[in-house]
């Protein structure tokens, strides 16, 4: 991965304080990010598998997903990416209120990169966005994007 170029992000969240605190929080970092959302499973995968359509975007190296969304919630987002080739490299980072040990277990079986429980207290939450983003997109060596 080149240093110069954007980090690509998809955020697929319904809630739109939370899609406004995570872009907060990415903005602080010095990283280069460019951040899409998709507020809804449906329109997530539209976006991922969109190569040359009015809603192409470029592959992310990052997909920062919500279990419970409208229309199709993040599990079957997570089990469509990991079960297509094209798709299935891109990390995928589970950001979700759900504590559930059900929900934590299931993700990792269904080959989710890692599980956060998203914080209640807002300075806590754009730490622990801060924290993802530093992680996986200053440490972590991603895939190759084509």
């Amino acid at each position: 991965m080149t240093m110069f170029r954007a980090i690509e992000i998809l955020l697929v969240e319904d809630n739109p304080g939370d899609v406004r605190l995570t872009q907060e929080a990415l903005r602080e970092n010095k990283i280069r990010n460019n951040l899409h959302v998709a507020k809804d499973g449906v329109e997530a995968m539209r976006l991922l598998r969109d190569t040359t359509g009015k809603d192409r975007i470029p592959r992310p190296d990052l997909v920062l997903l919500d279990l419970n969304l409208p229309k199709k919630d993040g599990r079957e987002v997570l089990s469509e990416i990991k079960s297509d080739p094209l798709l299935r490299s891109i990390p995928v980072v589970i950001l979700t209120t759900s504590d559930a040990e059900e929900d934590v277990s299931k993700a990792y079986q269904m080959y989710a990169n890692c599980y956060v429980r998203k914080p209640i207290d807002l300075s806590r939450f754009i730490e622990v966005v801060k924290i993802i983003e530093n992680f996986w997109l200053s440490i972590v060596e991603l895939p190759p994007t084509d």
